[in-house]
């Protein structure tokens, strides 16, 4: 029976236990036991890597999407690593398939966004600590409740618009304008921004908080 390691945590509520990862010595063993068509290869080559799907998943906690189906989602291109990593090519199966694993989770979220193309103030941002959705202007917006209406959402929609104008600064209002695709751009994720203007997703997640902050407090000083 394979060694297990301490819990690590995924989400708020939710614990997985998986199993320490192979050594290098191990890894070769397992990957030559493969070559020869060897299933129960495969199968501990997928387990003993779980470890890093978990680790890869996390980056991608800002999203509205429930871990668990990350982790499924992660496993589908750990899976893929299996199958097709080349280990004569020098590099650890665990370099090639965290690759593998960002590219899958990346593929998921753009399909997501081909099959829904409206952007409004209630795209869904993410969860509230109580686990309920979070909208951009549940984010701005002081009083949900006064947003109901017609004439008083135009004027919600006004007031965001000026405090992006007059209060962001122009990296953050790139940022916001790529995010949830205002002005007529297309809405893009956090990583796409980053390889689009050259800085880190860490980065372009920061800029996003603090633009959404002094938006909130330009509009509640508008009320």
């Amino acid at each position: 029976m394979h060694k297990l390691i301490e819990t690590d945590k995924i989400g708020d509520s939710s614990l997985k236990t998986f199993q320490k990862p192979l050594s290098a010595a191990e890894e070769r063993m397992y990957l030559e036991r493969l070559k020869m068509g060897e299933q129960e290869a495969k199968d501990i080559l997928i387990e003993r890597n779980m470890r890093l799907v978990a680790h890869m998943i996390k980056k991608y906690a800002f999203i509205d999407k429930d871990m668990d189906d990350l982790l499924s989602i992660g496993t589908i291109g750990l899976i893929k690593a299996v199958n097709t990593f080349n280990p004569e090519k020098g590099s650890r199966l665990a370099t090639y398939a965290a690759k593998c694993i960002d590219n899958e989770i990346l593929m998921m979220l753009r399909t997501e966004k081909k099959l829904s193309k409206e952007v409004s103030l209630y795209q869904k941002i993410g969860v509230d600590k109580e686990g309920n959705e979070v909208n951009l202007l549940d984010v701005i917006e002081v009083d949900e409740g006064e947003v109901s209406e017609g004439i008083e959402l135009e004027e919600d929609i006004k007031d965001l618009y000026q405090a992006f104008t007059k209060h962001l600064k122009e990296k953050e209002k790139t940022v916001i304008r790529l995010r949830y695709g205002l002005f007529g751009e297309e809405e893009k994720t956090q990583r796409e921004i980053a390889n689009l203007l050259g800085i880190s997703r860490s980065y372009v997640s920061r800029i996003e908080k603090s633009a959404l902050e002094k938006m909130k407090v330009a509009m509640t000083t508008m009320k």
